[in-house]
């Protein structure tokens, strides 16, 4: 394929600007850090939902409010995992998110069960199915947030949060690079470009670099280094192929159009949205 200056500039443009805005995000407070995964959950509803109705038109037709409020369900997860230090004028926002969860779940079995016609639960587990996929990882990700109550990596909230999605970013190029150098072998017939070769090279060189930077400038422990770089790279690598069926099934090239050049949320956040919720339960576990 020609090389096209416009639409390298073009993607170049808006990686930058992908990258500056979700380092405020993460980095500035823990509201900037509530504001960058509430923004990004919704977004990632509205796509999955728009996939899930081209994969099944019948959900495309299901009540809007069966869809909605599965989505307020959702974001009352989110805000239900903050922790204390998330209060506005003494009013803890898990509180909050606990009523959201209560109200959307609520409102949800209503529009499955009202008005007392055959239920489809076909379609009503796709929603609950979002729930799991997207809202419990933006949820996990928020508990994240301090280090799992400082008892992982002593220092600032966000370390968590930035080894994480730095693993993973490191992961993605790194992949695409030994790929595109020494890759034969195709991972799976989900995505043909992915290769043997080039998964399993970008995640050892995502763990050294990971565990090199860390250890060596943050001065962090290394086994968590390795635990969290490793666990990030094979989740990401199967939320990716998981996002990727699901378009396939769709018969959409992108998720949607967030970012030009580059498609929607769950194209941008495929990877972390299962590498999440992986290392919040392997970091649980183990520690």
């Amino acid at each position: 394929m020609a090389f096209n200056f416009q639409t390298f500039k073009k993607r170049a443009v808006t990686a930058i600007v992908f990258v500056i805005v979700m380092l405020c995000g993460l980095l500035w407070n823990q509201w900037s850090f509530l504001t960058l995964f509430f923004i990004i959950n919704i977004g990632c509803w509205i796509e999955y939902q728009r996939l899930i109705g081209l994969i099944d038109t019948d959900y495309s037709q299901t009540n809007s409010i069966h869809r909605y409020s599965i989505i307020l369900a959702g974001t009352g997860l989110l805000f239900s995992m903050t922790q204390d230090e998330y209060s506005i004028g003494g009013f803890l926002v898990n509180k909050l998110g606990g009523w959201f969860v209560l109200v959307g779940l609520v409102i949800f079995l209503l529009t499955i069960l009202l008005p007392f016609k055959k239920i489809n639960l076909r379609l009503s587990l796709y929603s609950v199915g979002g729930l799991f996929y997207i809202s419990l990882s933006w949820a996990l990700m928020m508990r994240l947030w301090g280090n799992l109550d400082q008892t992982i990596f002593v220092g600032e909230n966000w370390i968590m949060a930035i080894l994480l999605t730095a693993s993973i970013w490191i992961n993605d190029t790194m992949a695409y690079l030994v790929g595109s150098m020494f890759g034969k072998t195709p991972l799976s017939t989900i995505s043909p470009n992915k290769t043997w070769e080039g998964t399993i090279g970008g995640a050892i060189l995502a763990v050294l670099t990971v565990v090199i930077i860390g250890y060596l400038l943050l001065a962090l422990p290394i086994k968590p280094l390795i635990l969290i770089s490793l666990c990030a790279a094979i989740a990401g690598t199967c939320g990716d192929l998981l996002e990727s069926k699901l378009k396939r099934l769709a018969g959409v090239k992108d998720s949607g159009q967030l970012l030009p050049g580059h498609g929607g949320f769950l194209d941008r956040f495929d990877s972390l949205l299962v590498a999440t919720t992986t290392v919040w339960f392997v970091f649980y576990l183990f520690y």
